[in-house]
């Protein structure tokens, strides 16, 4: 493993897709797509705004924003409404007892959301979620996400918004800054998950997990730690076009684990953890088989990124697999499709 992309080749402003009447059918029959009571563009009203700082006074890259008092009103009455929307179906019995407690805004990167914090009033116990722009290329990512990851995600999709759960974890810079190198940390075990978490980027073509677009949970065992890596940013979903771009073993901001695969893991034992990987993917692709037929289906027919991008994943898949077939592929459904065939193959 080394790493070595030039960030001078990621996309630095990825372009907004919009959802395509096939992809919104899909979202209808899966239980996605529901109207909102308040939408991206209403939260880009705000009065006023001041930066959000962490516990030690570092800018965090947030705004807190403030709306005059009538919208802050309505907009506290949709938010909730909202989220419970995502938690419990809009159970009405459950908005009594929440409310807004703060809107961040980020400028910072390409989705620009609005993180919403919703608090409940009886024991003061608090969770977010985030509001964004819609954008099919990210659906597709949250629904790949949901559908082959080990765990599964919540989201919504209304006119103009995405609605996404909140994805809990120690960021993946946080971590490697502050979590890595401690003496109780079982780097063998970190190893592995990173080797895995690799995998299934490349697998399902998901670009840009630098350290701050995954988080890393840390589960006691009943003898010592398991780790497990969360995407959080899905808005790389087959977009680029180079082939290391779906290989977070190649950004630089993940060297130090990266050193850790190297030092820790041969390549035998990196090839087990691979097909391990593997074979949970494929179990997951055969049960929801339709779900995901029907999912690449609205791929293959949208439009997701450029043509040269697709161009130039073509070339480098085709040499990387030594598969001709790749050549064949017009879009990116198509290389996310063949790509799916040839790396589970052998697990199918």
């Amino acid at each position: 493993m080394s790493a070595s992309i030039d960030h001078n080749n990621i996309s630095k402003k990825k372009p907004f897709f919009p959802v395509s009447d096939r992809l919104e059918r899909y979202l209808r029959d899966y239980q996605r797509k529901c109207k909102l009571p308040v939408e991206y563009d209403d939260l880009l009203h705000y009065s006023q705004s001041f930066p959000l700082t962490d516990d030690n006074g570092v800018d965090t890259l947030w705004e807190t924003v403030m709306y005059d008092p009538s919208t802050q009103e309505e907009l506290n009455i949709g938010l909730t409404a909202i989220y419970t929307l995502l938690k419990t179906d809009g159970d009405d019995r459950v908005k009594r007892h929440l409310y807004v407690s703060r809107i961040d805004y980020c400028c910072f990167g390409n989705s620009n959301p609005f993180r919403i914090r919703i608090v409940n009033k009886f024991n003061d116990n608090y969770d977010y979620f985030y509001i964004k722009k819609v954008d099919a290329s990210r659906i597709y990512g949250l629904e790949l996400e949901h559908l082959l990851s080990p765990d599964r995600i919540n989201f919504l999709v209304g006119d103009n918004s995405l609605i996404e759960e909140h994805i809990a974890g120690i960021p993946g810079d946080v971590f490697i800054q502050n979590y890595l190198h401690s003496p109780q940390i079982n780097r063998v075990r970190v190893a592995k998950e990173f080797v895995k978490f690799n995998e299934r980027s490349f697998v399902r073509l998901l670009g840009d997990m630098r350290s701050y677009n995954y988080v890393v949970n840390i589960t006691p065992d009943f003898d010592n730690e398991q780790y497990r890596i969360r995407a959080i940013d899905f808005d790389q979903q087959c977009y680029e076009g180079r082939r290391t771009m779906y290989l977070p073993q190649y950004f630089k901001e993940n060297n130090p684990v990266v050193d850790f695969c190297v030092e820790l893991i041969n390549e035998e034992t990196a090839r087990q953890y691979q097909y391990e990987e593997r074979t949970l993917i494929a179990r997951r692709l055969i049960s929801y088989r339709y779900q995901i037929k029907a999912l690449i289906d609205c791929m293959r027919k949208d439009h997701i990124s450029k043509q040269e991008k697709v161009d130039q994943l073509r070339e480098e898949l085709a040499n990387h697999h030594r598969d001709p077939k790749f050549l064949k592929c017009k879009n990116m459904g198509d290389l996310l499709r063949r790509n799916l065939y040839k790396t589970l193959a052998k697990t199918l």
